[in-house]
């Protein structure tokens, strides 16, 4: 019989064992909903984005290089004219723009919070950051519009909406976050690497430039990148400012269009199934598959950085 007992008291799963599987079977049905929910996301996209090549037939060269965009019209060879090249040259150009502009004063900005002015950097910038974090795109696109358009036409004259005034807009709106994410990697790097420097008789600028920026290289490729795909996801600020001229950039200062202006401007005025309905959704397709480009180089430059940090 104390045999008996003795097995059963030790087969007998504890009050905290049944309680940590409960936390599992809870974490695992979130996990695996959260699962669920992208692919279904991925299922949609993908089946409505690629109706346009095997329902319309429509030539997937024809729609990636086509330089000519009126799903509505017809070609010489009775192809609708969706030509998506325009949008796709406006998108990645404010996008590497806004990018470009906004890497130096993130990392200024940056430098000065963590290395050069921790207490008052942090004090007077942490909260503009958070400011800057919290305006809905909406507001930004209103102050372009109303600030920044007119800025442009009284310069360089012309209409003043074009790539330009997108970039002023998304560099703002971007700033924040890689900002944000280069005061982390400045911060993450090891303090001896300062104080070694130091100690062989570096400067203060010169272990900033060289030993601190220097190792925090892979976090912020990674920031600039988190950056650029926030810009490239962009949709109502930029449609404010840039035009929504589904044509060629000629210039920075023409009237031009992105992948999400069309799809913002355009989705609501088609019906679901037609051939206008579904070459949206191949934006959006490629929108997706963009953002997914972005996904695999941030862990790509992570990795990297792993390597080089070990």
């Amino acid at each position: 019989m104390e045999n008996e007992d003795v097995k059963k008291a030790l087969t007998t799963k504890s009050k905290r064992a049944r309680i940590e599987q409960r936390g599992r079977l809870i974490s695992f049905i979130c996990i695996a909903l959260i699962v669920f929910v992208v692919g279904a996301i991925f299922y949609f996209v993908a089946s409505k984005g690629l109706s346009t090549f095997f329902v319309d037939k429509i030539n997937v060269f024809d729609f990636l290089f086509g330089t000519v965009w009126n799903p509505s019209a017809t070609g010489p060879d009775g192809k609708p004219l969706v030509g998506a090249l325009p949008m796709i040259l406006g998108s990645f150009m404010v996008t590497f723009l806004s990018a470009i502009v906004a890497t130096p004063f993130a990392i200024g900005a940056a430098v000065f919070m963590t290395e050069i002015s921790p207490t008052k950097g942090q004090k007077f910038l942490q909260p503009v950051i958070e400011l800057l974090v919290g305006i809905p795109s909406v507001v930004y696109g209103f102050i372009g519009l109303s600030v920044i358009v007119p800025f442009i036409r009284s310069i360089f004259g012309g209409t003043g909406f074009g790539i330009l005034s997108g970039t002023f807009v998304l560099f703002v709106m971007i700033l924040p976050t890689v900002t944000t994410m280069t005061v982390d990697t400045l911060k993450s790097v090891p303090r001896h690497y300062r104080e070694a420097s130091l100690a062989l008789g570096g400067t203060r600028w010169q272990t900033i430039y060289k030993v601190v920026l220097r190792a925090a290289v892979p976090g912020i490729l990674t920031a600039v990148v988190f950056g650029m795909a926030r810009a490239f996801g962009e949709a109502l600020a930029i449609q404010m400012v840039i035009g929504n001229a589904a044509l060629i950039p000629t210039g920075l200062t023409t009237p031009a269009s992105t992948l999400t202006s069309i799809l913002t401007m355009g989705i609501g005025n088609t019906i679901m199934g037609t051939v206008e309905n579904n070459v949206l959704w191949s934006l959006a397709l490629i929108l997706l598959f963009m953002s997914l480009v972005f996904n695999i180089l941030i862990r790509y430059i992570g990795k990297k950085g792993d390597i080089t940090n070990g």
